[in-house]
């Protein structure tokens, strides 16, 4: 069977092993056929295991995509979407999205708004389920082609067993297909064996996609050069290798450039705001690394093993520090977050992290297995493994579940408000925008829209120019919001208090200084919040008439 694989996996695979690879797979092997009328059937067979992985995680996933009303990012992606299509379709006017957006807005936005037209919400979240079972696959076959087919199935079953990647598969952001796409160019590193020169174009083209499709991925490219590397230097040796890194590098910065280019300053606004000047938060790293080891511990701990055994048993070089930076990868996100302070986005990053570190926990699991006698005893260590999936497995269906709820429902606040902000045609200030305006008829008509970081103006513009818009972070400036109130600019504001406190406490103290402005409905929305209570949205609306009711 080795015989069939590339020269670089059969390397991987065999040096220095004290057995062939096809008896250290052989409880999860079907034979390859050679030719035949039966090859179909026979491939079909011997891809099994992947199938019950993939219905596992589908199934898991599944029962997540109707768990909760949108979540913040999720609305102002399909929202965001929504308006690129009928900017392409009918050149409607729309936001500056690329000013203040942390990926390209014309990537997956349209994307998940057309899964969004057909099947709402859930379909929007299904279309990612779709991504991440793509990502499943991609990683049994870098998996089964760098450490045989029996890594290939637990480094699967592991990566599909997670919190984060169960709740990716349901819901609608760009980070599933982000992780589709840093997948689809570590597999075309792999495949450069074969395929040389086009497959490290195709894999710095997919790279430079998934750069472009969410900003944040960037940390992961070097982990993406060093596989090109590791994997050149097993087959071609250190010179060439060198050469088909840098090609990949060089592919890729020259497409992030290009696309820099063509969109013009608003991206680099984008850019610069989103990614080269994050503003800090307030997690402590303690706190980010505790997270992290509750969503990938297991993960991180046999990928550690598999450093450790390609150590012991005095293993290729080319090997060992293949699996390094496997597992480096899983630890990349939760240190640039701890970095920032923040834990905002760290199931995200785990998410992608864990795609790598799967492969060197597969191979874990698999030098385990075979170290048992052969025979029985092996069949038994092998089934053993395979019901111990059951535990991480148990786990991530409850760490989804807790990620995929852990936002408040937005139902009755969009039963309330919706008819306020539909039957008007004045501005509107809401905390929290992008929910209202995703579920709301009246959201197509953003101009009227403000939240409690920028103003929209009439003409489209915000208060402050592009880089008010672009900041994403920061709250607004309390004085203009007060100047806004006092000429009665806005004819309804929607405040929870939560994102924005303290400016919320001085919009609140503007409106009551403005007879105009009752109070017009609190909803319940979210957790506790001192000192209002119980987490709520207060609605205040302009009239013009104060003595008049409603």
């Amino acid at each position: 069977m080795n015989s069939q694989r590339p020269d670089v996996s059969s390397g991987l695979q065999g040096a220095g092993t004290s057995s062939p690879s096809g008896a250290a797979t052989e409880q999860l092997d079907v034979p390859e056929p050679r030719g035949g009328g039966g090859a179909p059937r026979l491939r079909f067979l011997a891809e099994w295991p992947l199938l019950a992985v993939l219905l596992v995680q589908a199934a898991l996933s599944l029962r997540l995509v109707r768990a909760d009303t949108a979540y913040q990012s999720e609305a102002a992606a399909l929202w965001s979407g929504h308006l690129e299509w009928a900017h392409w379709l009918h050149g409607a006017p729309i936001p500056p999205f690329p000013a203040f957006f942390s990926a390209a807005p014309v990537l997956y936005p349209p994307l998940g708004a057309a899964a969004d037209s057909i099947g709402g919400l859930t379909g929007a979240r299904i279309l990612s389920l779709v991504f991440m079972l793509a990502a499943t696959v991609l990683l049994w076959g870098a998996a089964k082609r760098l450490f045989g087919r029996r890594a290939a199935f637990f480094a699967a079953a592991l990566f599909a067993a997670l919190g984060p990647t169960l709740h990716l598969g349901a819901f609608a952001t760009y980070d599933a297909l982000s992780v589709l796409l840093i997948a689809a160019a570590s597999w075309c590193v792999i495949r450069a064996a074969e395929h040389g020169t086009w497959g490290l174009v195709a894999g710095g083209a997919f790279l430079a996609l998934a750069n472009a499709t969410s900003y944040g991925t960037v940390v992961f490219d070097p982990f993406v050069a060093a596989l090109a590397l590791l994997i050149a230097i097993q087959a071609c040796g250190g010179l060439v290798a060198v050469r088909r890194a840098a090609t990949l590098l060089l592919v890729t910065a020259a497409l992030l450039t290009a696309g820099l280019l063509i969109g013009g300053s608003t991206y680099r606004l984008g850019v610069q705001h989103t990614v080269l000047s994050q503003v800090p938060g307030s997690a402590s790293p303690q706190q980010v690394f505790a997270h992290s080891w509750y969503w990938a511990g297991l993960l991180v701990v046999l990928a550690a093993c598999g450093i450790i055994i390609s150590v012991a048993s005095r293993q290729d070089a080319a090997r060992t520090w293949l699996l390094v930076v496997l597992t480096a990868a899983v630890v990349a996100g939760p240190l640039n977050q701890a970095r920032l302070h923040t834990a905002a986005t760290l199931d995200k990053h785990l998410g992608l992290g864990a795609w790598f570190a799967a492969i060197a926990a597969g191979y874990a699991v698999d030098r385990f297995i075979a170290a048992a006698p052969a025979g029985r005893s092996r069949a038994l260590t092998c089934g053993a493994c395979v019901i111990a999936l059951v535990f991480p497995a148990a786990l991530a269906a409850s760490q989804s579940q807790e990620l995929s709820t852990s936002w408040p429902n937005a139902t009755a606040f969009i039963t309330l408000f919706g008819p306020l902000a539909d039957r008007g045609t004045g501005h509107l200030l809401v905390e929290d925008a992008p929910i209202a305006k995703y579920y709301l008829p009246s959201g197509a008509q953003w101009q009227r829209w403000s939240s409690t970081r920028t103003i929209n103006l009439p003409s489209g513009t915000s208060t402050g120019g592009p880089a008010a818009s672009a900041s994403v972070t920061s709250p607004g400036n309390a004085a203009v919001y007060a100047n806004y109130i006092a000429r009665g600019y806005f004819s309804v504001v929607a405040l929870n208090y939560t994102d924005t406190t303290a400016l919320d406490h001085s919009i609140t103290a503007d409106l009551r200084r403005n007879h105009h402005y009752r109070i017009v409905q609190v909803i319940p929305y979210g957790v506790e919040v001192p000192p209002i209570g119980l987490g709520t949205y207060v609605i205040w609306r302009y009239q013009p008439h104060p003595n008049t009711a409603g």
